[in-house]
């Protein structure tokens, strides 16, 4: 049974030691990547993804320094991650262990229907993956790391995933985090076409081209996937003429695209040609996030679904419309800290989408972390 726990923000219990997708913590004490590329093999300019080897020796250094910032004198022994996805977050999982040289457990929590059930997938003799259908295992997890000898205590680092895991836990909440996104595709494709923009000929091209089917084309990015329906939105382009393309091999990469656009960008209005030379320009510098519209927008919608219900909302309401803090990865986290661990944050969402600009800022917004929203767990 699920319970309304007030309000409360991420910064909680991990107050600004997060790090969003460009890898500048939040945390002003601890360096930008530009400061550690060298260390991990990065060139100037290069943002590793959530799995990529560099990523993870960027993680490590961030955990020791914050170590030694906050117990001079005690070592890193260990790792414990909690994420959502096995795919993502246990492959970012057994790299950070491997950069890391420890010993670790992980926590994979997508709540659903089915009677309770624990499996543990072992991926390497000292690491192993600990997958749940409810987010409320987070306490047996805990009792099992300390039967397999690994302690949750001041010599562990516990990296704690953000999306649909602190916030819109999968299974239970992560649809508001969907519907945010998608509302910010739209605003942004719709503000930009005018009245030449079409609703349901916008649905279904992001319906469509969002599915796995399609996402060696889009690098399941939703930049590039926005940016697409922006040009099948101004007629450019046409759904059907696109996915034939794809089907027959004809077409296979986003950056394909998109130069077949520039060399077209000419029909465009000037102020899409604006939007498109934006983007384009990112593009080629390796921008991961080339469409900054779409994210500043997203940053709003996402904002708008946090603590936007009153405290006395139907627990129904609560988990369909907001995005609710997943209490019992709260209630862990806390007791976690009080025994001395350092506890660390991810989150593969842009900085972009995550912290207001200078403007927004000023009017007290504040990034997802520190955004009060309602904590609901069992």
């Amino acid at each position: 049974m699920f319970k309304n726990y007030g309000l409360a923000s991420v910064s909680q219990y991990l107050g600004d030691r997060i790090v969003y997708r460009n890898l500048v913590p939040a945390d002003s004490s601890l360096p930008p990547l530009s400061q550690l590329s060298a260390q991990v093999g990065l060139p100037p300019g290069q943002v590793p993804r959530k799995t990529d080897a560099q990523y993870a020796g960027v993680i490590v250094r961030l955990l020791e320094l914050a170590r030694s910032q906050d117990a001079p004198r005690t070592a890193l022994r260990r790792l414990v991650f909690v994420g959502d996805t096995r795919m993502l977050d246990g492959t970012a999982f057994t790299n950070i262990c491997q950069a890391g040289g420890w010993p670790g457990l992980a926590f994979i929590g997508s709540e659903n229907v089915k009677p309770a059930s624990v499996e543990i997938a072992p991926i390497s003799p000292r690491a192993n993956l600990y997958l749940s259908n409810r987010w409320a295992a987070l306490a047996d997890f805990d009792r099992y790391c300390s039967a397999q000898g690994l302690p949750v205590d001041e010599n562990t680092a516990v990296v704690i995933d953000l999306d649909k895991t602190a916030l819109g836990a999968r299974g239970r909440n992560a649809g508001p985090i969907d519907q945010a996104r998608v509302e910010a595709v739209e605003q942004t494709v719709a503000a930009l076409l005018g009245q030449a923009f079409n609703r349901p000929a916008f649905l279904a091209a992001y319906q469509q081209l969002n599915q796995p089917e399609f996402h060696t084309f889009t690098a399941d990015n939703q930049d590039y996937l926005a940016y697409i329906c922006l040009v099948l939105g101004s007629g450019m382009d046409d759904l059907p003429a696109v996915i034939a393309r794809l089907r027959s091999g004809d077409l296979v990469s986003f950056r394909q695209f998109i130069d077949a656009v520039e060399e077209r960008s000419r029909a465009f209005s000037p102020a899409l040609r604006n939007v498109h030379s934006e983007i384009y320009a990112n593009v080629r510098a390796s921008d991961p996030t080339p469409f900054k519209p779409f994210r500043r927008n997203e940053y709003l919608t996402t904002v708008s679904r946090m603590g936007c219900l009153p405290d006395g909302a139907p627990l129904e309401r609560l988990l369909e419309e907001e995005i609710t803090l997943t209490q019992e990865v709260r209630a862990q986290a806390l007791e976690w800290r009080q025994r001395g661990a350092l506890l660390f944050g991810l989150s593969d969402k842009p900085d972009e989408a995550s912290i207001p600009p200078a403007e927004l800022a000023d009017q007290g917004y504040q990034p997802i972390h520190r955004t009060l929203t309602h904590a609901v767990g069992s």
